[in-house]
């Protein structure tokens, strides 16, 4: 980079408060700072898409969880991609491409001791594209992937249903699935992610969750006859409670995300169908993503393969500008993203 690091401004978006319900503007602050240079052995990275993901609105959140919640005043935390724009290091030069914790602003200084910390590394866009590098290469794949393999334990032949089937994770899940031989049936939101997921994605049905009172308990009972053997949930709430109606002995329901749930002003609504574990001798575990980041790149491998060879599709749904952020970031939680949703920050 020809141009002085220090002539640089650095916009970021930081939480201003927490929110109640959903996040509106007052709960965010824009600033700015200069660039600052890295230090021995640290980097310097220019951010060019961001990773906009239902997490975020947990991690708003003061209180216990498997992640500290992001400070009042700080950055919004964010996963991202980007271009090293400054090095003093000798692992990375200038104009690699990487992935990192870059957080919701144009630039970022990590310093050596921090770079595991944040999860920088180099990523290969010969496998795939910026944005594929933030969905089925990226954090979505990896939980989608870990969570079917590892607590799912799918075997061919078995009905696995999933919930937010046209969003990040889901999309990912279902697409392996159909390549280990399960019968697939998503569950979405309007005709238009339904028919992509079937037509596209290959799922064997898919479920709108938005065609009235009944749709997905009636929808369910159509397309798992046989009953369901893994669940791998997104949603939470009465889809959760539909899908526990219908699952068959030693089932397991995977714990991904709760979207339903995220911006309930009153206590979350756990399962009132839980017994339905005990009478079928069932499992339900979670999936924290972060649990399996030794074994992320055996699964990156796996999946460039795939895109690759044309058994899976990757779609993102890419707004442009950092400014947008707050009012971007609600489409997860009004279910206006079709796919993977990213902000472009700056062109690669």
């Amino acid at each position: 980079m020809t141009q002085a690091l220090s002539t640089l401004t650095n916009h970021q978006i930081r939480l201003a408060a927490r929110p109640v319900g959903m996040p509106k503007a007052s709960d965010w602050s824009h600033t700015s700072e200069p660039v600052a240079e890295p230090a021995e052995g640290g980097v310097t990275l220019k951010t060019l898409a961001l990773s906009l993901d239902p997490a975020m609105r947990g991690w708003m959140n003061e209180g216990k969880s498997y992640i500290p919640p992001v400070g009042i005043g700080e950055v919004m935390r964010a996963g991202g991609v980007g271009v090293v724009v400054a090095s003093k290091s000798d692992k990375f030069a200038v104009g690699d491409y990487v992935s990192a914790g870059f957080g919701v602003q144009e630039y970022i200084t990590i310093a050596k001791d921090e770079m595991k910390r944040n999860g920088l590394v180099k990523i290969d866009l010969r496998a795939g594209t910026l944005t594929q590098w933030l969905n089925v290469l990226g954090m979505p794949g990896m939980t989608g992937y870990f969570g079917l393999m590892d607590v799912g334990q799918p075997k061919a032949g078995e009905t696995i249903v999933i919930s937010g089937a046209a969003g990040a994770v889901g999309q990912t899940v279902g697409q392996v699935a159909k390549i280990l031989g399960l019968r697939v049936v998503g569950i979405a939101g309007g005709p238009a992610k339904c028919e992509w997921v079937v037509k596209e994605l290959g799922f064997d049905a898919c479920i709108d969750y938005k065609a009235g009172p009944g749709a997905v308990r009636a929808g369910l009972k159509e397309h798992c006859a046989a009953g369901v053997d893994i669940y791998f949930d997104n949603v939470g709430g009465e889809i959760l409670d539909d899908v526990l109606a219908r699952i068959n002995r030693k089932a397991r329901i995977i714990i991904c995300g709760a979207i339903s749930q995220y911006n309930n002003t009153t206590a979350v609504q756990g399962p009132k169908n839980y017994l339905s574990l005990l009478v079928n001798r069932a499992r339900m575990e979670g999936i924290v993503v972060f649990d399996y980041a030794d074994r992320y790149h055996l699964a990156v491998a796996e999946m460039a393969g795939y895109l690759k060879d044309g058994r899976m599709k990757s779609k993102e749904d890419v707004v442009v500008g950092l400014q947008t952020f707050p009012e971007t970031l609600l489409k997860l939680f009004n279910g206006e993203n079709f796919g993977k949703l990213v902000l472009e920050v700056a062109k690669g």
